[in-house]
């Protein structure tokens, strides 16, 4: 099953927002998630604990995440999943859209793995 961690870049009213239109999809923000205790620590330390609590993170920060990924893979490391936004076709000025976007997604059959998954989320 599906479990969202989204990423501090984006805007706390889409886990708002997500809860209200996805029932039962657990979204969480980096803030409130474990007491806010993952704001800016290192992407390593949140990816651990985010797959220790199978939690696939939503993030637009492809620069930072994607090669940390790579070193993951290399070393054999799993992780939760990750979905990064497209920040061209979904904008972050319009948070409406991101959750239009992730509601799609998690409407997906719900016995896809998310294990190692990565995702590119496209408007």
């Amino acid at each position: 099953m599906l479990r969202l961690l989204l990423d501090e870049g984006i805007s706390p009213a889409v886990a708002t927002e997500l809860r209200r239109r996805c029932r039962g999809l657990e979204v969480s923000t980096l803030a409130e998630w474990e007491g806010g205790n993952f704001i800016g620590q290192e992407d390593s330390a949140c990816l651990r604990a985010a797959a220790a609590q199978e939690m696939t993170l939503v993030t637009a920060d492809r620069s930072g995440f994607a090669p940390l990924l790579k070193e993951w893979l290399e070393e054999g490391l799993a992780h939760g999943g990750v979905i990064f936004v497209d920040e061209e076709t979904i904008s972050p000025a319009d948070p409406g859209a991101l959750v239009t976007a992730l509601a799609r997604l998690a409407k997906e059959p719900g016995d896809w793995g998310w294990t190692n998954r990565v995702t590119l989320l496209c408007g």
